[in-house]
């Protein structure tokens, strides 16, 4: 029986719709256009986490975009990001905040699945490697990566890590220094990404892959992950202040300010809502590739 978890009282929680289905809870991201995450879409995902592992028979957890079109998320608002159009002290309530939820994220005992339809650059990208099992939408437009670099301004350094662990040194440095979107085949075939299906059977897909961990005892799932990935979660989580602020001396130097009002005002041109520093064109028919299914399952 599938039944809403009301959220904890917070007025950003109508970025999110949570449903419980059994011992899987799935978290339903609707910040249209693109679901471009502010310091309200991070809190909304920090609190939602928050209780979603507190909650008495939650095992696993499956990410999915509720959009209209074919976006994951595309990534950081990039509002938050121009010196500008914030402040020193909202910048480092935004950064903690996206730094304690995927650190978090990163560590959680839930069984984690990110359901990817279309494109998830930057800060999609980055909840997905995250999540303990990624799987994409057999579209032309589900494309991965972290690309910062072509804004001009890197990767945070603990997303850098995460990739590496992930990937290998040698692809993600190369990746993340050419600002890398991999599409639907090559993800996977390097591990960015476990599975390709068709974009009617990801629900069931993720349901799968849920069940498939859940298979395990939980203190012997939750333990093992911690010891695999506590050491980089917990050192991420508590870099978070001291990133904020390096991160602000970035953001406010003139040669960033320039390079990201560019973008912004590129972006404002397309579309007037066009908000995201990742926001990608998403083909919303989609194009069904020749590949066959494969999991790795």
């Amino acid at each position: 029986k599938t039944s809403t978890l009301k959220m904890a009282a917070s007025s950003e929680s109508k970025f999110l719709e949570v449903k419980i289905d059994g011992t899987v809870a799935i978290v339903v991201m609707k910040r249209e256009p693109v679901n471009s995450m502010n310091l309200g879409f991070w809190s909304a995902l920090l609190a939602n986490l928050n209780e979603l592992e507190a909650t008495k028979g939650v095992r696993s957890l499956i990410y999915m975009s509720g959009l209209r079109r074919n976006v994951f998320t595309a990534g950081n608002d990039i509002r938050e990001l121009y010196a500008p159009m914030t402040s020193k002290e909202r910048h480092q309530k935004f950064w903690i905040a996206q730094t304690t939820f995927l650190s978090r994220l990163y560590k959680s005992p839930l069984a984690t699945i990110a359901c990817v339809r279309g494109a998830c650059p930057a800060g999609g990208c980055i909840l997905a490697l995250c999540c303990d099992y990624r799987i994409m939408a057999d579209v032309h437009s589900s494309k991965i990566g972290l690309n910062e670099v072509a804004l001009g301004i890197s990767p945070p350094l603990y997303w850098c890590k995460v990739m590496e662990r992930l990937i290998g040194h040698g692809k993600a440095t190369r990746y993340l220094t050419n600002a890398s979107m991999l599409d639907r085949n090559e993800a996977l075939s390097v591990g960015m990404i476990d599975e390709i299906v068709p974009i009617e059977d990801m629900l069931v897909a993720s349901f799968r892959a849920a069940n498939f961990f859940i298979k395990m005892p939980k203190g012997g799932y939750a333990l093992t992950k911690y010891r695999m990935r506590g050491d980089l979660a917990d050192a991420w989580e508590a870099y978070a202040i001291e990133e904020a602020k390096e991160t602000w001396k970035v953001l406010s130097s003139k040669k960033v300010v320039k390079s990201l009002g560019a973008v912004l005002a590129k972006l404002s041109k397309k579309s007037p809502n066009a908000s995201s520093g990742r926001a990608t064109k998403a083909n919303a028919a989609g194009r069904r590739s020749r590949q066959i299914h494969r999991s790795r399952l």
